[in-house]
């Protein structure tokens, strides 16, 4: 029987908040010198914006990087004091860039230039106002019947999040439309519930089609630190299974994504499959649920108080 590893998770744009990774920082030194990696390659001040009260951290230009930076200083600052040396890596949207880091795919300074330049492209791939998303909430959700009950819309399934969550992204105007239909189809025998969410754009939907060749074209200059050899223990989000260690297709699986569905559900599943623990290691958490919803239990690290908990307890 093949032997199992452990899983790392890193979520995505969403679980910012304002002082994230400061105890990190504070307390581990190479949690504070990812901060400075940061910084002197976008040339601004990352910890300035992740510890202070700085509006531009729900920007997505800078949201960004930010969580990126601050996943991986937490990831490094993990290893520092516990070992903590995951064999599989996955993570939700942005989180994937942060699983490419940490697998040593991508090195942080380009992936962090790289991000930047994906947040500003998604923020004005649609002028604020025109695009949207939202979740659908209902026990077993069928993606298809969404689908095609959104067909004729000018909306697409974003996100398949878990069994019970998929979140649909598009045009602002036709949400409403969307949810009378959504919860005539799936919400007459069960609870339904139809959350927009605070976003600033419509991302992972056909509307993000047109930065694709930009953004192919800075991850290409970007990204030629790319080790694909290492690429096969991390999940990608555009095809629900692992990489392929081919640089072209992990190009293409990382443009394809802007505009087309994440994969979560697959992602969680293939990750459960070869892994026997899992841990969520981010500002917020919202991946530990998604988890319940498939009965796989994963642990999730927010904080330095919540990482000694969990790894003191692991070690007795």
């Amino acid at each position: 029987m093949e032997e199992k590893g452990t899983a790392i998770v890193f979520p995505g744009q969403g679980s910012q908040r304002p002082g994230m990774g400061k105890d990190f920082h504070d307390n581990i030194q190479v949690s504070r010198d990812t901060y400075r990696e940061a910084s002197d390659a976008l040339r601004w001040n990352v910890a300035a914006m992740c510890f202070g009260d700085d509006e531009r951290l729900n920007l997505t230009e800078y949201t960004q990087p930010c969580i990126l930076t601050t996943e991986v200083a937490m990831f490094r600052g993990l290893y520092a004091l516990y070992g903590f040396s995951p064999t599989l890596f996955g993570g939700h949207s942005l989180g994937e860039f942060t699983a490419l880091v940490c697998a040593d795919v991508l090195p942080l300074a380009e992936t962090l230039r790289i991000v930047q330049i994906r947040g500003r492209l998604m923020q004005e791939a649609v002028p604020v106002g025109l695009g949207g998303m939202s979740a659908v909430i209902a026990e077993d959700l069928d993606v298809d019947i969404v689908r095609r009950t959104l067909l004729d819309l000018p909306l697409d399934v974003a996100n398949v999040n878990s069994a019970n969550q998929v979140v649909i992204s598009g045009k602002l105007k036709a949400m409403p439309e969307a949810e009378v239909r959504l919860r005539e189809t799936l919400g007459e025998d069960r609870p339904f519930r139809f959350v927009p969410l605070n976003v600033s754009a419509p991302f992972h939907s056909r509307f993000m089609r047109p930065i694709e060749r930009p953004f192919e074209e800075a991850f290409r200059t970007y990204g030629r630190g790319l080790i694909s050899e290492k690429v096969e223990k991390v999940t990608s989000n555009y095809k629900g299974g692992f990489h392929s260690a081919h640089y072209e297709e992990i190009l293409r699986s990382m443009v394809s994504q802007l505009s087309n569905t994440v994969q979560w559900k697959e992602n969680m599943k293939t990750l459960a499959r070869h892994a026997d623990t899992i841990y969520e290691v981010g500002p917020g958490r919202p991946l530990r649920e998604f988890f319940r919803t498939i009965n796989v239990t994963c642990s999730s690290v927010t904080a330095l108080s919540a990482a000694e908990r969990l790894f003191e307890e692991n070690r007795g």
